[in-house]
């Protein structure tokens, strides 16, 4: 067992993104293995990795065709790192690039490795289309017919509608609903109103947008295929124009609608971790540390209503082990998969009654809004399911460097009712 003394320090030091880009647009022709190396090499060549032989980069992404087995290996064999350079792809849908910045960071406190880099990539245009299985089963049929006569057969039982390819599946196995129909029971069931997520992603776009004029995105991210913002971005976006936009998943009286909504996005980021000493050492600024990080998972298959809720029980167990309140924080980023999830997720922190259905003691009490996603967040940028965790850990490793001190609070819900929470320090 390790002593407290053994443990590395661990220190982001460095970040970089491409834009993101609305589904079918500016990235249509890009992959994953193209966006996510040119994320990285926007990093390396930032920080002056050329010829570096790192620890690890780990990473990954959710849609995977089957040839990116070895995707993060790839690209690191395509950018100037060492290629000497190991890597390993992690997957948890959006959770995972958050959950690989967490895995390097892991082994840089264990002191296996002294620095790594962390990030995720997905691309909702280029994505694999597969066989039907009626399709499928024909054509094994065939391969192990034994005469003419035999191959005959089976290719005269396919029929013109067997031909047409399936893409991939945005539903839940478990309950056969999208993240979006399971969002609406949440809307629902905690009461979350339409005009409260209209407002809520207005003030996303408004945040981001002003952001943008401040200059504050101009590190993050690293121009690609003609984008240099976000193009999910909306300057002129409103109340009214939002207030006229139908649902999306209920058509008949859902709420949740494609301005409350976070768009299927591309795109790339990630992070540059080290040791606190590897840092010094290498005359690297620590922007931020990670100190603390809790995942967790949540029962949704009977209550519909909490797939994207399970941050709840991360974030109570997290600020208990770190001896915090939820108001402790000097920034809060909670990723906008919908208006909902996060309306929710704030309701139940602020309700005693609500969060004993979470089996907790207590609600964890209110944050201060003007606190909250201040730089706007997914409903803006935009959501590649794996690049977002570290999207979200790049800004506010900037907010707190910028303010010179303070702690930050991550939390970020996905697919299969998983969420995790991260603190960070400066």
């Amino acid at each position: 067992m390790l002593v407290e003394n053994q443990v590395n320090r661990v220190a982001i030091i460095g970040y970089n993104r491409i834009p993101f880009a609305r589904q079918n647009t500016n990235y249509a022709e890009a992959g994953n293995t193209q966006m996510m190396t040119a994320a990285l090499s926007g990093l390396i060549k930032r920080y002056h990795l050329e010829g570096k032989l790192l620890g690890e980069v780990a990473g990954g992404a959710v849609i995977k065709h089957s040839w990116e087995v070895n995707l993060m290996r790839e690209c690191v064999l395509k950018t100037s790192l060492d290629p000497k350079t190991p890597a390993c792809d992690i997957q948890q849908a959006c959770d995972t690039s958050i959950e690989a910045a967490v895995y390097i960071a892991n082994k840089i406190a264990l002191g296996q490795i002294e620095v790594g880099i962390a990030g995720g990539v997905d691309s909702t245009s280029n994505v694999p289309l597969v066989l039907g299985e009626k399709l499928r089963t024909i054509l094994l049929s065939i391969r192990r017919s034994k005469t003419f006569g035999e191959r005959v057969k089976h290719i005269l039982k396919i029929r013109p509608k067997d031909l047409v390819p399936v893409g991939p599946m945005n539903k839940e196995l478990q309950t056969g609903l999208s993240m979006g129909e399971h969002t609406e029971h949440t809307a629902k069931y905690y009461n979350i109103p339409r005009d409260e997520q209209d407002k809520f992603a207005l003030e996303s776009h408004l945040k981001m947008v002003k952001a943008y004029d401040e200059g504050f995105y101009d590190d993050l991210l690293s121009p690609y295929l003609g984008l240099e913002k976000d193009n999910n971005l909306r300057a002129d976006s409103s109340l009214e124009k939002l207030s006229k936009l139908k649902p999306a998943f209920n058509k008949e009286n859902g709420s949740l609608t494609a301005g409350n909504s976070s768009a299927l996005t591309d795109g790339a980021s990630c992070i540059l971790l080290a040791s606190e000493k590897w840092a010094k050492m290498s005359n690297y600024p620590i922007l931020a540390y990670i100190t603390f990080a809790e995942l967790a998972a949540i029962e949704y298959t009977q209550n519909k209503h909490n797939l994207l809720l399970a941050p709840i029980y991360a974030s109570s167990r997290m600020v208990a082990k770190a001896g915090l309140k939820l108001q402790d924080f000097d920034f809060y980023e909670i990723h906008e998969a919908f208006s909902a999830q996060v309306l929710a997720t704030l309701k139940i922190w602020e309700s005693d009654e609500l969060s004993l259905q979470f089996g907790l003691a207590k609600g964890l009490g209110a944050i201060d809004r003007t606190k909250l996603n201040v730089k706007g967040s997914s409903l803006a940028a935009g959501h590649p399911f794996a690049a977002t965790g570290t999207r979200v850990v790049a800004t506010m490793a900037k907010l707190l460097n910028e303010r010179g001190s303070g702690k930050g609070f991550i939390s970020v819900c996905a697919a299969g009712g998983h969420g995790i929470t991260v603190i960070l320090e400066k």
